[in-house]
Parts: C-alpha cells; sequence; structure tokens
C-alpha cells in the first residue's frame, strides 16, 4: 500500500498533468474545431427544410428524397471503395437494406413529402419531437428505462408546445392536405426514433459513415423506383435549375458536410452539449422560413416552438439520468 504522502504527489503529479493538458494548443485548437462543427450543424440542417420545401415545388417529393440521396449515398460508398472498404457481407447488406428502409425511405421520405403540405418551419417543429418517441417507445416498448418526473415534465411541455403553434393554424386544420402533412411529419419522427433506437443497440461495430452510405444509397434507389411507380416521376430533362440546385444543397450541406461535421463534433464534445444542434434547428428553419419563403411567424409560433424545444430538452436529460430497467 503506498504512503499518505505518495499519495499526495501522485495527485499533484496528476493534477498537474491535467492543467498542462488543459492549456495544450492541440487540445483548445481540437475543441475550437468541435465547437465550429456544432455550429455548422445547428445552423446548415436548419435550412435544409426550406431546400425540401423549394425542392418539392417542382420535383415530386419521394423523387426528390431519393435523388438526395441516390447521389449522396453514391460519393459514400465510392470514397470508401478507393480507401480499400471491400463490398458489405449478406448480413450487413441486409441490416442497410433494413435501416435504409426505416430511416431514409420512411422517415426521410416521409418527413420531405411532409413540406409539401406544410411550412418548413413547422416541419422542422414536428421533426424536433423525435426524443419525445425515443423515451415513450424504451418506457413502454423496450422496456430500458423508467419513467421519471423529468421526462413526464417534458412530454407534456412538448404536447403543450405542439397545441400552441396548431392554435394558430386553426383555420386550416380542416384543410385535408395540412393534416395528411401533419401525419407524415409525425409517422416520419416516430420512424427515426425506431432505426436510432435499433442502430444504438445492433450498429455499434460498423464504421458510421459506411453504413450511412450505403444506407443513403440503397433508400435512394428504393424511393426513385416508388415515384416512378406511383406515376409521381418527374424526367430529369424536364426539371428546372433550381429544383437541381436544392436537389445540390441537400446533397452538400445536408448530407455531406453537415455530417461529416456532426459526427466531428460529437466525438469531440461531451452529449450535452453536442446535443444543442436540435434545440437551434427549429428555431433556424421557422426564420429562415419566413424570412426567404414569406411563411407565418406569429409570437404564437414563436413561443409554441420555444415550449416544444424546452420539453424535448427536459426529455433529453430524463432519459440521461434514468436508470435501466432491471431484467
Amino acid at each position: 500500500m503506498e504512503s499518505e504522502s505518495n499519495i499526495d504527489t501522485n495527485v499533484m503529479l496528476k493534477e498537474n498533468s491535467n492543467r498542462l493538458n488543459f492549456f495544450n494548443p492541440k487540445r483548445h485548437s481540437e475543441y475550437t474545431k468541435a465547437l465550429l462543427a456544432l455550429a455548422l450543424v445547428s445552423f446548415f440542417w436548419g435550412t435544409t427544410w426550406l431546400a425540401s420545401k423549394r425542392g418539392v415545388k417542382y420535383i415530386p417529393a419521394l423523387q426528390l428524397s431519393g435523388m438526395r440521396h441516390i447521389i449522396g449515398g453514391s460519393l459514400y460508398v465510392v470514397y470508401f471503395f478507393l480507401k480499400g472498404y471491400k463490398f458489405p457481407t449478406k448480413q450487413q447488406l441486409l441490416q442497410f437494406f433494413w435501416m435504409s428502409i426505416v430511416m431514409f425511405v420512411l422517415s426521410n421520405g416521409l418527413s420531405t413529402w411532409s413540406v409539401a403540405y406544410l411550412p418548413s418551419g413547422l416541419s422542422a417543429v414536428i421533426g424536433s419531437i423525435t426524443p419525445i418517441w425515443i423515451a415513450l417507445f424504451s418506457v413502454f416498448i423496450l422496456r430500458e428505462t423508467k419513467l421519471n418526473w423529468i421526462t413526464v415534465i417534458g412530454l407534456l411541455l412538448g404536447f403543450v408546445g405542439i397545441v400552441v403553434i396548431f392554435s394558430d393554424y386553426i383555420s386550416t386544420l380542416f384543410n385535408s392536405g395540412f393534416i395528411i402533412g401533419i401525419i407524415m411529419g409525425i409517422v416520419a419522427t416516430m420512424t427515426w426514433a425506431i432505426g436510432t433506437l435499433y442502430t444504438v443497440k445492433h450498429s455499434r461495430n460498423l464504421n458510421a459513415y459506411y453504413s450511412l452510405g450505403w444506407q443513403m444509397f440503397l433508400s435512394g434507389i428504393m424511393l426513385n423506383m416508388i415515384s416512378f411507380a406511383s406515376g409521381n416521376f418527374k424526367p430529369l430533362n424536364l426539371i428546372p435549375l433550381e429544383a437541381y440546385l436544392s436537389v445540390g444543397y441537400l446533397v452538400v450541406i445536408g448530407s455531406i458536410i453537415t455530417f461529416g461535421a456532426f459526427i466531428y463534433a460529437i466525438k469531440r464534445l461531451p452529449p450535452a452539449q453536442s446535443s444543442i444542434y436540435a434545440y437551434i434547428n427549429p428555431i433556424v428553419a421557422v426564420i429562415i422560413g419566413a424570412l426567404l419563403n414569406n411563411e407565418s411567424l406569429t409570437m404564437v409560433i414563436f413561443g409554441g416552438t420555444l415550449i416544444t424545444l424546452m420539453g424535448v430538452y427536459l426529455v433529453n436529460m430524463g432519459i440521461r439520468k434514468s436508470k435501466p430497467v432491471e431484467i
């Protein structure tokens, strides 16, 4: 057993080492880059809702989503082939296929389709409630966690916030297209939550970008096939330049740059800090939609957005504090 003086010396040496590490320029440089990456994600993911809104004016929603994913996914897949990655195994392909249906065909396809019926800012607020579904599925279906008072308050606030927002749209709530958009947005958040929970449990040993690339590529093929088979497919030579610019923006900014920045940030920042983007995205989407697309932005809508995001924040906090259920 070490003497008390040796223990004190070791503690002092460790503290001095930590101080030196704290003032290490390289560490500060990485931290600063991670914050910048988080800022990029927080802002630019919020703008992709308006890009989708602009795109669906000229291209059927599923075709737009399919074009985005087949281009973005191809870039990822080609990159990994050039890096020496092999073709996925049969088991990996089945996993990619299943995940591409849940995460991209259903979730992203429906969320893109929802902006054809809803303001882009409102679609973004609906999209922000995904953590609420993750909490509910974890408690009532997977039974992996227990409800605590923080989560319950968060769930209630999230519900109240959505009600407050939609109270400003009472005159359009009876519009069938508006209701369809709401349902699509909600189903999209539910499927993304299911996919997230599945990924956490079964995809830890896969390279995140490699998996993402194949999921996007496969979903792009499926979304275009569904769009073509349903008769909602526009010939490429009839698509105007503005629509192609929307697709390009979604591919470069939404699928490549911000995804890369997101992975960079979450690997270098504490979870509580890196999750800030989820609360900024909808606010950016609401403001950008009002400024560039003449979407309604009243104090009721903005207040309801803040209430909803506060609820989502509390749900996230409750999940982190909740202890797993003992089986």
